[in-house]
């Protein structure tokens, strides 16, 4: 496996101030839902909460490709930071104690707003930064270091936290991540110069902000690519709202086969996962082929994975180690989709803004999506019923793939390998290699 671009070390500093900070925002993932439930709403309420806070943050994850390019990268990573912690400060402090439904919503969906801007301005930072041949790879480091936040400490922490402070006050020590995350993005993501916004009118910034829809009319692939993408994580969103109620309580169906605090071990096992398989379907990627990865080990293992989680405890009982293998499944499917973003940063030339504002409106979109499915199916069908419209989507986004042809470096339009540009690429490491321990020439 290829070392890190001497582009991809420049951005350590955002890798870790983006691990740091997605650990705050991800502390209540694994139990909002539950305490939710248990504090007297319904599970539609619940499910609900979830799915609008993803609505806001579909808008931001959209916006912030263009905005990104138009003000700066890091500028716009500290307004989305500094607008999720004040917005946490009021949801905590006055909204959940409250016990009103409507100003819990409102509040908490509008925090939704805060984390894209941080993570997806980084990702226009790196397409700024990174040579396009070696973005899949990069990608991979990008989505580990959101993994081992919102996934694996996310999860974890607050697995042995509620035991001893209890639900709320867990809540709360979130805030200590989300602010260390900040001040690492102030003191070591590089300041990038956005286009000359201050140049445009107000009518040409607003059409640069739209371009990231446009594009998904204009440009087909874009639009295949970008429902791919919010198929994607429809179980990474969804999971975390009907797994608590399925394994751990008897509400709607559950069995309650397993205490809360092992399901949130499940689910950080899953991210666990994904800080191997997100570098490693990166560098796959790169080397044989975006969207082989995307297609089988992304599409198809995620169809068959969220079916064996499900039926696991229907046929098995709490069979731990059964559990185990469906999350890490799970967590090795997810990744595999990895290489989209360097995908949709050639299916459009002259245009990679926009593109990236629209991949990362699914991006965003799948925070809404994967709940708003379940708040859906799950009066219907129960929490089964949920299981098989994610499997059936993914089943979809396979048919998709097939449609979606990007033009990468190093691969002809079929997307075979190039002999050539592997003798080349071999030659260049080489050549790196020795020009590292080759000594200097006499002046």
């Amino acid at each position: 496996m290829s070392r890190l671009s001497s582009a991809t070390r420049k951005l350590i500093g955002g890798f870790l101030a983006i691990a740091v900070f997605m650990t705050g925002d991800g502390f209540e993932l694994t139990f909002l839902s539950k305490y939710m439930v248990d504090h007297g709403f319904a599970a539609t309420q619940a499910s609900l909460l979830i799915t609008v806070y993803g609505l806001f943050a579909a808008a931001a994850a959209w916006t912030s490709g263009v905005l990104a390019e138009m003000f700066g990268a890091k500028r716009l990573m500290l307004i989305g930071a500094t607008w999720w912690i004040v917005i946490q400060i009021i949801f905590l402090a006055a909204a959940l104690p409250s016990g009103n439904y409507p100003f819990i919503l409102f509040v908490y969906s509008i925090r939704g707003v805060g984390y894209p801007l941080f993570i997806y301005s980084f990702v226009v930072l790196m397409a700024e930064t990174v040579d396009p041949a070696k973005l899949s790879s990069a990608m991979g480091w990008f989505w580990t270091s959101f993994s081992m936040g919102i996934g694996v400490f996310g999860a974890y922490l607050p697995s042995y936290i509620i035991p001893v402070l209890g639900e709320y006050k867990t809540f709360w020590c979130a805030m200590p991540f989300a602010i260390i995350g900040t001040i690492m993005c102030i003191l070591l993501v590089p300041n990038t110069k956005g286009r000359a916004a201050e140049g445009l009118d107000r009518a040409e910034q607003i059409r640069e902000l739209t371009k990231g829809a446009t594009i998904l009319v204009k440009n087909r692939q874009v639009a295949f690519a970008a429902i791919v993408r919010v198929i994607n994580n429809l179980v990474l969103y969804g999971f975390p709202v009907i797994m608590p109620l399925y394994l751990s309580t008897h509400n709607n169906g559950g069995g309650g086969w397993f205490p809360t605090e092992t399901w949130m071990r499940f689910w950080g096992f899953v991210f666990v996962v994904t800080l191997f398989a997100n570098v490693f379907w990166g560098w796959f990627g790169d080397r044989f082929g975006w969207m082989m990865p995307v297609r089988w080990f992304g599409c198809v293992l995620l169809a068959g994975s969220t079916l064996f989680v499900y039926y696991v405890p229907q046929f098995f009982g709490a069979n731990a180690p059964l559990m185990w293998l469906g999350f890490f499944l799970v967590g090795v499917g997810t990744c595999a989709f990895v290489p989209l973003t360097a995908v949709v940063t050639t299916l459009a030339p002259g245009e990679q803004g926009a593109a990236l504002s629209a991949y990362n409106l699914a991006a965003g979109l799948t925070t809404f999506a994967g709940p708003l499915i379940a708040t859906i199916i799950m009066p219907i069908g129960g929490f089964g019923g949920v299981c098989w419209a994610y499997a059936i989507l993914y089943a979809f986004a396979f048919v998709l793939t097939l449609f979606i042809r990007p033009k990468q470096p190093g691969f002809d339009a079929k997307g075979r390998r190039l002999i050539e540009e592997v003798r080349i690429d071999e030659a260049e490491a080489i050549a790196g290699d020795l020009d590292g321990i080759r000594p200097a020439k006499q002046a």
